[in-house]
């Protein structure tokens, strides 16, 4: 275990999964990109250089280094991409977020873990597979289950529901401060303050 004054100094890799290409930009399997975006454009953080088969942009929040990362892989092999860049830029496992869907949380709620199962989210197994560890910190953005006899791979490879595009974006906009909150005061701090429903923490 590193030690704190240690820690602080070496960068965090906020890692939001989904599959790359136009025509997914809007799936609700791509609720982790669309973070990434929000948080590039909040920090002024240019998502242009690819690596390690991801786009990822460099920055700062305060005087913590940030890297933000949407892997290319496609979501069911996103540990192709993340682990390659933990290693390069020597992230601890305690730096990285990874933010992804969930099928069985309640859309309109997120929830932040140091650590855990992979819930049966693909690109989490693939990470957690690379990295050969469970023990780093996640955001689970809720979606729901699919309605009906919905295939569960088919529903999320939908775009949201005209119903739900307005509060998607407060959703996302909550994630995003849940990340910087993270970063900046710890996790602990960040789930007591942001785990939920929309509507129990966002201001």
């Amino acid at each position: 275990m590193k030690k704190e004054t240690e820690l602080i100094t070496l960068p965090y890799l906020i890692a939001g999964l989904g599959n790359p290409g136009r025509e997914h930009s809007g799936n609700r399997h791509n609720v982790g990109f669309m973070v990434i975006d929000t948080l590039a454009k909040e920090l002024i953080i240019k998502m242009k250089r690819i690596k390690h088969k991801a786009v990822i942009g460099t920055g700062k929040l305060e005087d913590r280094q940030l890297l933000l990362v949407k892997p290319q892989t496609y979501m069911n092999a996103s540990g192709q991409s993340i682990s390659p860049l933990m290693r390069y830029y020597k992230v601890p496992l305690e730096h990285l977020m990874v933010i992804h869907d969930d099928l069985d949380i309640p859309f309109g709620t997120i929830r932040m873990r140091p650590g855990g199962g992979t819930a049966g989210q693909r690109g989490m197994k693939s990470i957690v597979t690379q990295l050969g560890s469970h023990d780093f910190p996640r955001l689970r953005i809720g979606i729901s289950r699919p309605p009906g006899r919905m295939y569960p791979k088919d529903y999320v490879l939908y775009n949201f529901n005209a119903d739900q595009l307005a509060l998607r974006d407060e959703i996302i906009q909550k994630a995003a401060k849940a990340v910087c909150a993270f970063i900046l005061e710890g996790l602990e701090k960040a789930m007591n303050n942001y785990n939920g429903e929309i509507g129990e923490a966002l201001k």
